[in-house]
């Protein structure tokens, strides 16, 4: 039958995988870095995947294809979460440390996992009326007390501007626009393509419409505080 279906353009796809998860169905995959369609009739042809895709790799063509198949798409499902996801995608809110554990010398602050923007969604729970840290992943390693400093009583997401090669303005304004985020704390390092993660926050506020106030931590290559 004739209908409308999602067509992916390979040179342009990057592989970041954020329409496989925008993908309700589970009609998308990643294969050999690129995202693929794997089922015409798991395509339901709405295309929740278009607008996360940084790279408008994504567009709707009219074509012959199997019709959607509700039925096939369900089994698919229930039999993945028999099978289960992988457990490093598992959306956590982690528990703070007793008194008596933080008898040790050092401390994890964080909260909530994952922690990489890519894999979170933007309506998590540990979201909701949190204050924020976007921290540019070389932080954590270039300063000694991050944890304490920067991640403690914070919800933490990280990224890298540089290697990840993708925009996360629009997942951040999706945060942004979903939730109630009291502050954002952004950390990043003096290095010039650091410089990407703020403007991405900062792009992320203006296109969400939210007033947050917005602190920018810059940490020098040898572990300190550049800019307060």
């Amino acid at each position: 039958m004739l209908r409308q279906m999602i067509k992916i353009d390979e040179e342009k796809c990057n592989g970041c995988g954020l329409c496989v998860t925008a993908c309700h169905e589970g009609a998308l995959k990643i294969e050999e870095g690129k995202a693929r369609l794997i089922r015409d009739d798991y395509c339901d042809g709405l295309g929740n995947c278009l607008p996360v895709c940084p790279m408008d790799a994504i567009s709707f063509e009219q074509r012959e294809a199997l019709p959607y198949d509700e039925e096939a798409v369900m089994a698919k499902m229930q039999k993945e979460k028999n099978n289960s996801s992988c457990p490093g995608l598992k959306i956590q809110t982690l528990q703070p440390l007793q008194h008596e554990e933080k008898k040790l010398n050092i401390v994890s602050e964080l909260r909530q996992w994952p922690v990489q923007i890519k894999l979170l969604p933007p309506q998590a729970q540990f979201f909701h009326n949190c204050d924020l840290l976007v921290a540019a992943d070389c932080c954590a390693y270039a300063y000694g007390n991050f944890h304490q400093d920067f991640i403690k009583d914070k919800v933490t997401i990280i990224g890298c501007p540089k290697l990840d090669d993708i925009d996360y303005s629009e997942k951040l304004a999706d945060i942004f626009k979903f939730n109630t985020i009291k502050s954002i704390t952004v950390t990043r390092m003096t290095v010039p393509c650091c410089t990407g993660i703020e403007i991405m926050v900062r792009k992320a506020l203006e296109k969400s419409g939210k007033d947050i106030p917005l602190i920018v931590k810059i940490i020098s290559t040898d572990g300190k505080i550049a800019l307060a």
